[in-house]
């Protein structure tokens, strides 16, 4: 009788807390579904929006924070590779929960040409469903990027990055939705 009490309370409080499950997962945008638009500021502090892009592939990565040692592998890849986007008429998104400030600062530090975005309110966060963490007081997006076709659906998902080889990944399945 005990043993089911207790096997009953655990349930309970997994149920509740999800102990670091996705929050979001019921409202992920998925494959096929038309992508949320939106309007954020980007590291120059002026409003970006998906709709700005219409007519282009458009690589809508979400990452956790600026300045970080992943984050800095993944952005800097995304812009050794730019010239490749460019001919795939294709452009480069990245959203954190950080500040202008912030993506200035690291904008300016490692000379990215692509737009940081900032969320610090997770409103595109919230509306793609991209899981958010939090240590201590600060929040984190998790690692996931989505791919925008020019119509504005969303082709593909990645809820998990690998940074060192991710940008190869992108540019491939841009040219696999091409044929």
């Amino acid at each position: 009788m005990r043993k089911s009490i207790w096997i009953a309370a655990i349930l309970a409080v997994v149920a509740t807390c999800g102990f670091g499950i996705k929050a979001h997962a019921a409202d992920e945008v998925q494959a096929g579904a038309s992508a949320p638009n939106f309007t954020l500021p980007s590291q120059e502090d002026k409003p970006v929006s998906l709709s700005d892009y219409k007519g282009k592939w458009v690589v809508l990565y979400f990452y956790p924070k600026d300045q970080t040692t992943g984050c800095t592998i993944e952005a800097h890849n995304f812009q050794r590779d730019m010239a490749k986007y460019d001919a795939a008429h294709a452009v480069v998104l990245g959203v954190s929960l950080d500040t202008v400030e912030g993506h200035k600062a690291w904008c300016s530090k490692d000379t990215f040409s692509f737009k940081l975005l900032a969320d610090p309110d997770h409103k595109v966060v919230d509306a793609y469903g991209v899981p958010v963490s939090q240590h201590g007081d600060m929040k984190f997006a998790a690692r996931q990027t989505f791919l925008i076709s020019p119509k504005g659906k969303v082709v593909k998902v990645w809820p998990k990055v690998d940074v060192q080889t991710h940008s190869e990944e992108v540019l491939a399945e841009i040219a696999a939705q091409k044929k």
